[in-house]
């Protein structure tokens, strides 16, 4: 009876889901969802029975042995909190959970994560300390913990984290002293602490870190004379609104006196034998102006007059610090996330250091991708144009987040195998669609990505739709494309339509549509001086975009310039069950002109049909000159049947089986502008 029992038992072990789905990363990753996300309203595609590295669970990634290593999921909508199962991951190295409404503390448990290299909590509802645990992540290099409610001091441990290159800690409310021990920091080049109330001196040590280029202090409550080598980092040292510093060489810092020389003079907060408490005795005030000569101070408390000057400048500095308190919670509700980032536009990167000019963007942000994945930055030569034009369409990372609110779900529209397309806002107040294509899709051979990215830098047409910029993030492992936003959507929207339907589209209209798309398609096959000859290889419906007045215009040309060969052709499978895929591509497998001219000519018949699939039956009308057996039935007649018969014509004749037989895309274009009435 004993044997049966165990035997049923270990039947039951081997049956049971929670046996099968045995993997410890998969629990973690439960207890980590039913915390991010209490009520299930994001994270659905995460299963028990799920697998994380096989693309079913949204914002997870894997490394090459399997293992979990990245959970992207930032600007999610996300309203719970973080769990301590996090440190079950044991090999993530990126954790991105910004802008969310993330509640909570920070679980000391996180610190177990030692292979992580990129913790993002910013723009959360956080509270509490900051765990002391942190600083035994040895391999962190971005720790942005700004725009929360976090309090407590600075821990003194951050100080070990001797690969980090970012510390944002800005916009809490964080108290204590700076520690000095950031300053054995020598891989850290941007430090932010500013919005906080953060008093006493600025630890001169700090000055020592070697790649130190932006530390912000502005905004707290700090003392005493500034450190004179700061001086080295110009502009990237902001310190306004501390109304008790002092130094000589400072723009906008008054000159120290004897008292200001005796606080600098004191033990700097957390300096070595220091504990973990803040000293207290460093004055937190503005510095009280003593009569001093060479030799000794007067006795002040004795006066009367004294004693009114003295209370005279504590109540003014009290109202002082109410006002900047003020100033600061109304600078962090009204612009949570630009605000600390404002900054000149004539101030230095370090891409500008290199020689390399960023025509737009935040260099204090630039700095947390200093060594990013950035295929322009070695200073590498190019042709004057070629130089001209990649200078002039450099976007950096900072524009592309705070544009898509951190690549909200809100702005999504759409994804596909290897990319996702956002809307955004940019900081001129342009719409602007955004493609992030994942840096593994990208050509790996850097002469050839930017081979193909001049490539679509330089197309300039009426019916192409314009690329504004891009932006390389090794930090993200993610190239962003900016383009301009085509808002009334592709021309899928208008196919398949039912009678009364709005998406009907006028019989004007579509020959108006025809044309641009041949106008388009021939100057990517037309060779101009700075301009190469292009086949687009992915020519459909969803490629065409429309804006209100229904103009058509090209999408992705050229991107396949910049993608790795077995993404380019998981695209053409697509395409090819679409019907855009001309039938010498099946004995040949190349592209040529004409295949897009294959592709055009399916296109047209769509357009002829109001239908999303071209059938043989329609070619053998087209061939009758029957149109009104293929032409859309929900225009009711109101159509011209000289320009519909024409039309049918020259998508007959592009749908050739013969490559040889169809005709250029200059001479579709010509064809059309002989007839007037198709103008």
């Amino acid at each position: 009876m004993g044997f049966a029992a165990c035997l049923f038992s270990l039947l039951f072990l081997l049956i049971s889901p929670r046996w099968v789905c045995g993997n410890p990363e998969v629990r973690a990753l439960m207890e980590v969802k039913a915390a991010l996300d209490p009520r299930s309203q994001y994270l659905s595609s995460w299963t028990i029975n799920g697998d994380p590295c096989g693309g079913s669970f949204e914002g997870v990634a894997c490394n090459e042995r399997g293992q979990v290593a990245n959970i992207t999921l930032q600007g999610k909508g996300l309203s719970g909190s973080v769990s301590p199962a996090i440190s079950g991951l044991r090999h993530l190295t990126g954790l991105y959970l910004h802008y969310n409404s993330l509640h909570g503390e920070i679980p000391k448990e996180i610190a177990n994560l030692i292979e992580l290299s990129d913790l993002y909590l910013n723009v959360n509802n956080l509270s509490g300390e900051i765990p002391p645990q942190i600083g035994k992540m040895a391999g962190l290099q971005v720790l942005q913990l700004c725009y929360n409610q976090l309090t407590g001091s600075i821990p003194t441990q951050l100080g070990s984290l001797m690969k980090l290159s970012v510390l944002a800690l800005q916009s809490n409310q964080l108290t204590g002293a700076i520690p000095a021990s950031l300053g054995d920091l020598v891989t850290l080049s941007r430090l932010d602490l500013s919005f906080n109330h953060l008093f006493g001196s600025v630890p001169s040590k700090l000055a020592d870190a070697p790649l130190l280029e932006a530390l912000d202090l502005r905004n707290n409550t700090l003392t005493g004379s500034v450190p004179a080598a700061l001086k080295r980092l110009n502009e990237g040292f902001l310190y306004e609104n501390n109304l008790g510093l002092c130094g000589v060489g400072f723009l906008s810092l008054k000159a120290c006196n004897a008292s200001s020389h005796l606080n600098s003079g004191r033990p700097e907060p957390f300096g070595p034998g220091a504990t973990n408490q803040p000293t207290r005795d460093i004055p937190e005030t503005a510095d009280v102006q003593l009569p001093c000569n060479q030799t000794r101070c007067s006795n002040l408390s004795k006066s009367p007059r004294a004693s009114v000057a003295v209370g005279v400048v504590v109540v003014t500095i009290a109202l002082s610090a109410i006002g900047i308190l003020t100033f600061a919670h109304y600078r962090r509700r009204k612009q949570k996330l630009a605000t600390a980032f404002d900054m000149s536009a004539s101030r230095l990167s370090t891409d500008q250091a290199k020689g390399v000019y960023r025509k737009n963007g935040s260099p204090l942000i630039s700095l947390e991708y200093s060594s990013g994945w950035d295929p322009l930055a070695d200073g590498r030569n190019f042709s004057g144009f070629e130089q001209e034009v990649f200078q002039s369409f450099r976007f950096n990372l900072e524009e592309v987040e705070s544009a898509t609110q951190y690549f909200s779900v809100a702005n999504l529209l759409g994804k596909s195998n290897f990319s996702a397309t956002y809307k955004g806002i940019l900081r001129d107040g342009s719409v602007v669609a955004i493609k992030s294509i994942s840096k593994s899709s990208c050509k790996s051979e850097e002469a050839e990505f930017l081979k193909g990215l001049y490539i679509l830098a330089s197309y300039r047409h009426e019916n192409l739709v314009r690329l504004r910029g891009f932006c390389c993030s090794r930090g993200r492992g993610e190239c962003f494309l900016v383009y301009d936003f085509v808002p009334n959507g592709n021309l899928l929207l208008y196919l398949d339509t039912k009678d009364g339907d709005s998406h009907v589209l006028e019989w004007s209209t579509r020959v108006s549509i025809v044309k641009g798309i041949a106008k388009g398609i021939a100057y990517l096959h037309s060779y101009k001086v700075n301009k190469p000859a292009l086949v687009h290889q992915n020519i459909s419906a969803e490629k065409v975009l429309v804006d209100r007045r229904f103009n058509p215009f090209l999408s992705d040309s050229g991107l396949h310039k910049l993608l790795t060969d077995d993404v380019v052709f998981s695209a053409l499978k697509a395409s090819a069950a679409m019907g855009y895929l001309a039938p010498e591509y099946t004995s040949t497998g190349k592209f040529t002109e004409k295949s897009d001219v294959y592709a055009f000519g399916v296109l047209v018949f769509q357009v002829l049909s109001g239908k999303r699939k071209v059938t043989s039956s329609m070619r053998l009308s087209a061939e009758s000159c029957r149109v009104e057996d293929f032409i859309d039935p929900n225009l009711h007649g109101r159509f011209f049947e000289y320009e519909a018969t024409k039309l049918a014509r020259i998508a007959l004749l592009c749908t050739h089986e013969s490559p040889v037989e169809r005709p250029s895309m200059e001479a579709v274009v010509q064809e059309l502008g002989n007839c007037s009435s198709c103008l």
